[in-house]
């Protein structure tokens, strides 16, 4: 594979949460500025034709990411006016939780127990999605993931925002960017606390975590060859993968959907 697994601080164990929870509210800042909603509509669209129930399970779901706007718009749009979505993570964001929950809003909910990607509950039937986070997984995570989609003749989507065509090294020249581009996109965050300004105007280490991690996640990042190897064994006569770039603001972006046939 051309990936080449890093560590990001925010996958660390020891790395303080609140600082965890100010790194994802601007990554959400940095999908609405790319746009991440408007091409995955489509994409989302093409999974739950093939899903049991209007119901997207997203998965690794941090503080919220852009699924939010994507159910908004198809709900709105007329074309899923039923659809609910339900939020998930491994380590749930809390604070994202009881915000989004508290609005009692029955068409979206973020659950607050542990989710595993890998054993997703029988239960949880629908259109499970990954939106920039399966290059957190190593190969033989990322696989199991896939396979418990397929197992349980669920469609999955998995997208990610970088290519990772490039040559590995112009990731690195671009953390000077990544890091100067923090200033300038930070006052769009919300919600903006206190502690999102001061970490980065005053003391500036989000600008770096941001910078790092951003690099890293590029050079981690699937490329189609490497999907190719993911579902290697994973398609028969029940069950059918389909995958693609689609050109975007900031370089292509890479998507990986499983599907059921029905």
């Amino acid at each position: 594979m051309k990936r080449i697994h890093l560590f990001e601080f925010e996958d660390m164990p020891w790395f303080p949460d609140w600082i965890r929870v100010l790194m994802t509210r601007y990554i959400m800042t940095f999908h609405k500025i790319l746009g991440t909603a408007g091409l995955l509509e489509k994409l989302v669209e093409k999974g739950l034709q093939k899903s049991e129930a209007l119901l997207i399970l997203d998965l690794c779901s941090g503080s919220g990411g852009p699924m939010l706007d994507v159910a908004e718009n198809l709900r709105t749009s007329g074309r899923f006016p039923d659809l609910k979505l339900m939020l998930s993570d491994l380590y749930p964001n809390h604070e994202a939780a009881k915000s989004i929950n508290q609005k009692n809003d029955a068409s979206v909910a973020y659950l607050t127990d542990p989710l595993d990607a890998t054993q997703v509950r029988k239960g949880l039937v629908g259109l499970r999605t990954m939106v920039s986070s399966m290059h957190h997984m190593k190969p033989e995570l990322a696989r199991k993931i896939l396979k418990n989609a397929k197992e349980a003749n669920q469609p999955i989507l998995i997208f990610e925002i970088s290519d990772n065509s490039v040559p590995i090294f112009l990731w690195w020249l671009a953390m000077p960017f990544a890091f100067i581009m923090t200033f300038i996109f930070t006052p769009l965050v919300r919600p903006m606390s206190w502690q999102q300004l001061v970490f980065t105007y005053l003391i500036p280490i989000l600008p770096l975590f941001i910078a790092w991690d951003g690099a890293v996640s590029n050079a981690r990042t699937y490329t189609l060859e490497d999907m190719e190897d993911l579902i290697q064994g994973l398609s028969d006569k029940s069950y059918s993968w389909e995958m693609g770039e689609l050109k975007g603001k900031g370089g292509n972006k890479l998507y990986l959907l499983g599907s059921p046939l029905h």
